[in-house]
């Protein structure tokens, strides 16, 4: 279904993500690590070579793209981009925090990627192409600004029954009257988990020999509390949902969800969450 105001809807988007950006920063760690193994793979596939020019696309705090930097030397280089210019400053900050060598940092929408055609050897993006407002329009750009032979390697949420640790909070939400489910073929996490969704979107936008390989993940924390506070902090849409809650709402909120992840935490309070992500690799 049509966005009523697809301009709006990016606008929206970006200043939730400008939001989020300090909790990417401070409040993240235990995503970070347990979705190092989406990174890993992504780059493996990508398979960087020294002296070539790769583009991150929604880097977020810049864990996949700082992985391919160091493949790049001598001689290439990593344009690290994200459509929020808090996030880009967040990655920046990190990089120069862990010596990352042949970076640049820009703002840049998935939509309107500011590179001549066939300028680039490689594009990693990892989980930003479901919260585009025209993913078709985003992967378009993608193949465009791609040299021949070149490769796009992204990744994607599987379905919202494979990754409780994130979804059991939105559909409490719904299911209490604090939200609204998302409309169909709306951006959002889990718009593009359907099976045959992403190859499809990739061949309409010229790709070929397209890949998808499930990823299985496992997101640990110390307790419940933890984990809240991470999902709290990353989430571009629920924090502030969250924040305008009641008191009483938000524990009655908080009371469902961890009746949610009651059967992944352990006898010592310690909680271990299974994911599920989809490594998605095609060729231009």
């Amino acid at each position: 279904m049509a966005l009523d105001d697809p301009d709006q809807e990016r606008a929206d988007s970006r200043e939730r993500w400008e939001r989020a950006a300090p909790g990417w920063e401070s409040g993240a760690d235990a995503f970070h690590a347990g979705a190092l193994p989406v990174a890993h793979w992504m780059v493996d596939r990508l398979d960087p070579q020294p002296g070539q020019t790769v583009l991150e696309l929604a880097a977020g705090r810049g864990d996949v793209g700082f992985l391919a930097a160091e493949l790049l030397h001598p001689g290439g280089r990593l344009i690290c981009t994200d459509g929020a210019e808090a996030m880009v400053e967040v990655a920046r900050r990190r990089g120069e925090e862990l010596g990352v060598r042949g970076v640049e940092f820009r703002p840049m929408e998935l939509e309107w990627i500011d590179e001549k055609l066939a300028s680039v050897d490689g594009i990693l993006c990892r989980f930003g192409y479901m919260h585009a407002v025209d993913p078709e329009a985003a992967l378009r750009e993608a193949r465009r600004v791609l040299r021949p032979g070149g490769r796009l390697v992204l990744a994607v949420w599987a379905p919202a029954e494979d990754n409780l640790w994130l979804s059991a909070l939105a559909e409490e939400a719904v299911r209490a009257g604090h939200i609204v489910p998302p409309s169909d073929g709306a951006p959002g996490a889990f718009a593009l988990a359907a099976p045959g969704v992403v190859d499809e979107l990739l061949a309409d936008a010229g790709f070929e020999d397209v890949e998808v390989e499930p990823i299985e993940l496992l997101f640990r924390a110390p307790g419940v509390d933890a984990w809240w506070e991470t999902v709290r902090e990353m989430s571009s849409s629920m924090r502030p949902v969250l924040d305008a809650l009641s008191p009483a709402d938000h524990y009655r909120l908080r009371d469902a969800v961890e009746a949610r992840w009651a059967p992944f935490v352990a006898g010592d309070g310690t909680i271990a969450l299974p994911g599920r992500a989809l490594g998605v690799a095609a060729g231009a």
